[in-house]
């Protein structure tokens, strides 16, 4: 069985006649009716009753017709699939974030995606830098937006920054209005304010994040209290907000408001926190492609 013969058969079942089918299918009766023949030899089960005069689908022919039509006209529409394909307007792409981007870059890049190729399937999940290098090593994600390590990330990874941003103080509103922080004109203003207890990514999570905060406050001369470590941005937060201490975040982090929190910039040179799109060098998907280009875009944008 082959995709002519099922053509063969469908053209006389919306015939009902073997004459008009041939026609259409551009060629002579005859050979029509061996196609059918053989057709219903490898079927085991006659698909059509024949007379001089008229030409009926068997209750078999009817019920396996069902079958026949969607599965040719799917064929009929491989070339253009395969086509979107080619082009990355279809196809799927799965895109890891840190949870600061949640609140920067990535609304921004899946909104001008999504727009421009509604037909993909886009997964995204939340996971942290390290994390993100793995999985982007193993393949099991296309591309990743993440804090790039210090130390640089594995060959085989090639990378964009897209955003540079400068870091500043969550702190429990309580804090803010006590006089423990020292602030002037809502800036935190001196090095007092490293005596409080802070929140924090744990190192290996996140190195370069950790390392940013931690070197800015041994650059004052102060040793740093570092009285919890949490994973996700959203968990600094409400423990801020619950005052248990304070923490450095980026500045995008102020879109997540959150009652009893208020972020405030440094009234000196504040670190700067970089993020930007990861992905296998040897990656070629045309998604991949067309998510670079629109990211590349924003960032010179």
């Amino acid at each position: 069985m082959d995709v002519r013969q099922l053509n063969h058969f469908l053209a006389v079942a919306e015939e009902l006649h073997f004459g008009r089918a041939a026609e259409r299918l551009g060629m002579t009766q005859p050979p029509l009716s061996q196609s059918i023949m053989a057709l219903e030899r490898e079927l085991g089960a006659a698909l059509f009753t024949r007379t001089k005069r008229h030409v009926a689908l068997t209750p078999f022919g009817a019920q396996w017709l069902e079958h026949v039509r969607p599965a040719v006209a799917a064929i009929a529409d491989l070339p253009m699939a395969a086509q979107r394909l080619a082009e990355g307007t279809a196809g799927r792409l799965a895109l890891s974030f840190v949870s600061s981007a949640d609140y920067s870059i990535l609304p921004e890049l899946v909104r001008r995606y999504s727009t421009a190729f509604p037909e993909v399937e886009m997964t995204l999940a939340e996971a942290t830098s390290d994390v993100q290098v793995e999985a982007l090593a193993e393949g099991r994600i296309d591309a990743g937006l993440l804090i790039p390590p210090a130390a640089g990330l594995p060959a085989a990874i090639d990378y964009r920054p897209l955003l540079r941003e400068p870091l500043v103080a969550a702190v429990p509103e309580v804090w803010a209005e006590d006089g423990r922080l020292g602030i002037e004109h809502g800036k935190l203003s001196g090095d007092g304010w490293m005596d409080q207890p802070l929140l924090l990514f744990p190192r290996h999570v996140s190195p370069t994040f950790h390392d940013l905060v931690i070197d800015h406050v041994r650059a004052k001369g102060r040793t740093p209290h570092i009285r919890q470590r949490a994973i996700q941005m959203q968990t600094i937060i409400s423990l801020v907000s619950a005052g248990m201490g304070m923490a450095m975040v980026p500045a995008s982090l102020q879109n997540l408001a959150r009652t009893g929190v208020r972020y405030l910039p440094l009234a000196d040179a504040a670190p700067i926190l970089e993020t930007g799109l990861a992905w296998r060098r040897a990656d070629d998907a045309p998604t991949l492609r067309a998510l670079l280009g629109i990211a590349l875009d924003m960032a010179e944008g």
